[in-house]
């Protein structure tokens, strides 16, 4: 995710950070190369003249811009879900954090002396959660990650897991029976932090929706195919009325269409580590540093800070 200061005047024309620009350069340099050439030939091919106004360009850009913002919208609506997802993962691991210190019957709560203590390890097990279903929208490795968060047994059945985070929430379960069993934990208060366990299996389960059900592809490719049409068009409409201004007027048209194209592309998969992605690193050090802070831990990891504009 970009993460800076707006830019004013002049700087909005030199900022190549989070912009789309790179990645639609090449479709940027095709079409103003054949604006171009129709502009040199004065919109002849092979000495036809090809005529055309600017009226079926207005209907079709119409057309066009409205399908661009219906996508654009679908495509943000994931993003945005998927932002409250993780949003609600922090708030139900702090929740998670302060019912196991506070309501189970213990003389005091757990601290960061003793690792063995069944608290400290299912509070550290919802940050392993939180790392797991991290790495698994990412298609990443979370085995050194668990090695650091989790006892040698369970890192070891974490591996062996097909579903690492449903593991995870399936112990923490158990150990949840086991306090009630010992009646550490009264049932009403077993009853509302398994609520909480279902919520954070139920945050797991949208963000997989996200990454597993992508926008139709048929809406992608007609989008490609009559944004590429119309900016191989429309510099036989523009030339002659706009004459040698048709390069730099097609341009900025393809700039706009590609543009908001490829921004679509970006935020419809959220998870990934493109610029505008969302920054799941970050988001994963905040709830270990809230977590380990509720244990009393004194050597906190810092917290991630923007790496030349990019939070990651």
């Amino acid at each position: 995710m970009i993460v800076r200061d707006r830019p004013r005047g002049i700087q909005l024309f030199y900022i190549l950070r989070g912009s789309v620009l790179p990645r639609i350069a090449w479709e940027l340099v095709t079409c103003t190369t054949v604006a171009l050439l129709v502009t040199l030939t004065h919109g002849l091919v092979y000495q036809w003249k090809v005529t055309l106004t600017t009226a079926p360009f207005s209907l079709i850009g119409l057309a066009l811009a409205i399908f661009l913002g219906f996508r654009n919208n679908a495509a943000y609506d994931r993003y945005w879900e998927a932002r409250k997802l993780w949003g609600e993962l922090m708030h139900r691991s702090r929740s998670f954090a302060r019912q196991v210190q506070t309501l189970l019957h213990f003389e005091a709560p757990a601290g960061p002396g003793d690792a063995a203590d069944p608290r400290r390890r299912a509070i550290l097990r919802i940050v392993a959660f939180a790392s797991a279903l991290r790495h698994q929208l990412r298609e990443g490795d979370a085995r050194e990650d668990m090695r650091r968060l989790l006892p040698e047994d369970e890192a070891r059945a974490f591996a062996e897991a097909r579903c690492g985070t449903e593991w995870l929430l399936r112990r923490t379960g158990e150990d949840l029976g086991l306090w009630l069993r010992q009646r550490k934990l009264d049932p009403p208060v077993a009853a509302g932090m398994d609520q909480t366990l279902s919520a954070l299996a139920s945050v797991a389960a949208g963000c997989e929706r996200i990454k597993n059900t992508p926008i139709p592809f048929p809406y992608t490719l007609l989008l490609h195919r009559t944004a590429w049409l119309y900016c191989f068009l429309l510099p036989f409409g523009l030339v002659d009325s706009v004459g040698y201004m048709t390069p730099f007027v097609v341009a900025i048209v393809a700039y706009t269409f590609f543009g908001l194209d490829a921004l679509g592309d970006e935020i419809e998969e959220p998870f990934g580590l493109a610029d505008n992605h969302l920054p799941l690193d970050a988001l994963c050090r905040e709830i270990e540093v809230n977590l380990r802070e509720s244990l009393g831990d004194t050597e906190l990891p810092p917290p991630l800070l923007p790496v030349r504009g990019q939070l990651t």
